[in-house]
């Protein structure tokens, strides 16, 4: 037989008010559905810890997850956070954070800052452990269509159009990944184009964007057409959820959406002027093609 423990007291005698615990949310009217903190994740190149931050008026930065002394990085390089927002400057203090970009192993390096060169060093021998564990696969390593018999043209990063706008994806339209938060804290696994979920079609299109740039010179590119669907199923698309998880409002993102707002004159070599309806077969004459469905 238990006892009932006793309420907790004042020395007076007086019941003491214990609120009880409620775990964080994020207001549903929020813009960004993230908290405002660093969101952690992996580059897609080197395999190495980023954090996401949100800047003013412009799209997330890469972050490296650490701090560094001021002395060892160049004025010019510094970042700070501040109220979960990264700026590109000191904040006096004799700490900063860095891009991802100056010292990711996979890009070339940056002549005009050896201070950086170590960091890099010991990022580019994490990346190799990481592949000699089977944790990461470079891109250069991944299966490419270009190398089957029976290659798909399939753009890497292709054009959406939604809501009237076009946007470079960072990776193929059926491998574009739900950013939300499962109940076990973890992201979601499942992909935008569902099975049972109506999809885009692909069009050839010309170059021109909402922005009144004028478009390259008889140039038409390939967009994966999402404005024929219905209003709500464009914002899903937009807000990068995938059904089950547009259907509840209450769950939050566990990362920030991969959409880039497309520029055809910084983006050109995204442009593909050939639908990826077509298949490419080796032949006795060279390469015929053959339709397929996407």
């Amino acid at each position: 037989m238990r006892s009932t423990p006793p309420f907790p007291r004042r020395w007076d005698g007086s019941l003491v008010h214990v609120r009880a615990r409620r775990s964080l949310r994020v207001s549903s009217d929020s813009a960004s559905r993230l908290l405002r903190s660093g969101q952690s994740d992996r580059c897609q190149d080197c395999g190495n810890r980023i954090e996401w931050y949100h800047r003013t008026n412009e799209r997330p930065v890469r972050l490296h997850p650490q701090e560094l002394p001021v002395e060892t990085v160049p004025a010019a390089c510094q970042w700070h956070v501040s109220c979960g927002v990264a700026h590109p400057s000191g904040d006096g203090s004799g700490w900063c954070r860095l891009p991802h970009a100056l010292l990711c192993p996979a890009r070339s390096a940056i002549p005009d800052v050896p201070e950086l060169t170590e960091l890099r060093r010991a990022l580019a021998v994490s990346t190799r452990r990481l592949i000699d564990r089977g944790i990461f696969v470079p891109p250069s390593a991944r299966p490419s269509a270009e190398g089957s018999s029976t290659a798909a043209c399939r753009p890497a990063r292709p054009v959406v159009q939604l809501l009237y706008v076009r946007y470079l994806a960072s990776r193929p339209v059926d491998e574009i990944q739900c950013v939300a938060q499962t109940r076990r804290r973890h992201r979601c696994t499942s992909p935008l184009l569902a099975p049972g979920a109506p999809a885009g079609v692909w069009a050839l299109l010309s170059t021109a964007t909402a922005h009144g740039q004028l478009p390259l010179p008889g140039a038409v590119m390939a967009v994966y057409v999402l404005t024929g669907l219905p209003y709500a199923e464009q914002l899903r698309w937009r807000a990068q959820r995938c059904p089950e998880h547009s259907a509840i409002p209450t769950a939050p993102d566990m990362a920030v959406t991969e959409w880039e707002t497309f520029n055809p004159l910084v983006h050109h070599e995204h442009i593909h002027t050939r639908l990826p309806t077509l298949t490419r077969r080796p032949g006795p004459a060279g390469l015929s093609r053959k339709g397929t469905q996407p």
